[in-house]
């Protein structure tokens, strides 16, 4: 058996923060969580010193495009894999990786890529699944997605793809499509989580959507629709029903650019740390230092800039998605929101794990789940990373 005990740290739960105690693992599963010193090693188990640090479940990224200089669109097994590594190291012990508009056949490949990637990673995140983000969606809200990929729905083309793959864990599509509804049944056949993404259906047809079967709007506030008039009268769009609805969950990028800190702070209130998702939305570059200026990225396909810490398009007129790593969102929300540490950890571990029906397994630090761990100190710089129970990252 392989067994450890992670001991001398503070420990995140769902609702509090022990200040002193341990967690035992045993076999890639937690086995206990204890306060103070009441558990000591035992003669066959591994202790590894959280040194005062804090102890907490590994971070859940349900939407990253790429990282460390690497994309899970265009790239190969190999890249995947150093990818979900390159983000691993901020704390990600568990990643769905994102692929953007494309054509059908450059989808496929990801796919499958993805597919031999999640079979062949070794001490590294584990792969749940892959987000389609795109192609269906509102050419008006297409933000830095290659304009002659997006499209409606076509049935023979998604009917391919769902048909033949089935490591597909989310979709991200706009509902008001013609075709949308259609789409989305056959995703629920085949329990593919549905998310509103790159949108401009107003109020009503969000809640269309929410009846049928889309649970969470993708980066809320980003290319998403608000308030417009239509004939001199006012109407809601996504981010007022997001509001609204009390079982939509929403994800937010918190790089501290998508949203300033009052959005932060507002989606907070509103939708709390049960209905909010942290996500990344991180394109290739993410995680590298000193990467400036006009660049090629392989997610979308496009040049874009890369200024003020965040990817925008070449226009600066919109950004072209995050640089962030996870680390850094749970930071944000601390600093720039005031948010409780324990719950900003939430909207990284808990709540995801629950977006994507794996917190049976993921997300908290309770006996019988996956032993997902990691170890930061007060500024949320991530010293060990343990997946599966086995150390896969340290950095003293």
């Amino acid at each position: 058996m392989n067994k450890k005990l992670i001991t001398n740290g503070k420990i995140i739960t769902l609702e509090r923060i022990i200040p002193e105690g341990s967690v035992s693992v045993c076999d890639g599963v937690i086995t206990g969580v204890y306060e103070g010193k009441e558990r000591l090693p035992e003669p066959d188990e591994t202790v590894v010193d959280a040194g005062g640090k804090y102890i907490s479940p590994g971070f859940l990224d349900i939407h990253v495009h790429g990282g460390g200089g690497y994309g899970f669109l265009r790239s190969s097994v190999d890249d995947v894999i150093s990818c979900s590594k390159a983000h691993m190291k901020h704390g990600t012990t568990s990643i769905v990786p994102t692929i953007s508009s494309a054509t059908n056949e450059l989808i496929k490949e990801s796919l499958e890529n993805i597919k031999e990637a999640t079979s062949n990673m070794t001490k590294g995140p584990e792969i749940l699944g892959v987000h389609i983000e795109g192609p269906y969606f509102a050419m008006s809200q297409k933000g830095g997605q290659a304009a002659e990929y997006v499209r409606n729905p076509i049935k023979e083309e998604y009917m391919s793809i769902v048909d033949s793959f089935d490591n597909i864990l989310r979709w991200s599509l706009a509902p008001e499509l013609l075709g949308a509804h259609e789409m989305a049944n056959e995703l629920r056949k085949r329990e593919i989580l549905l998310s509103i993404g790159h949108s401009d259906a107003l109020f009503d047809e969000t809640i269309k959507a929410y009846e049928c079967g889309f649970t969470t709007v993708t980066h809320l506030y980003s290319c998403t629709s608000t308030v417009r008039r239509i004939n001199a009268y006012r109407f809601a769009g996504i981010i007022e029903a997001a509001f609204l609805l009390d079982g939509m969950m929403v994800e937010i990028i918190a790089d501290g650019k998508h949203l300033p800190a009052s959005l932060l702070k507002l989606v907070y209130k509103i939708k709390g740390p049960e209905r909010t998702c942290l996500v990344t939305d991180a394109i290739d570059v993410a995680g590298l230092k000193d990467v400036k200026g006009e660049i090629y990225s392989q997610i979308s396909d496009m040049n874009i800039i890369i200024e003020d810490d965040v990817a925008k398009l070449p226009d600066r007129l919109a950004f072209a998605g995050s640089v962030a790593t996870t680390d850094r969102l749970v930071r944000n929300m601390i600093n720039l929101a005031d948010v409780p540490l324990y719950q900003a950890v939430k909207m990284m571990t808990a709540t995801p794990a629950k977006n994507i029906g794996m917190f049976s397994t993921k997300g908290s630090l309770s006996t019988g789940k996956d032993a997902d761990i990691i170890i930061f100190d007060d500024d949320i710089n991530v010293s060990t990373v343990i997946v599966g129970g086995e150390v896969t990252f340290k950095n003293n």
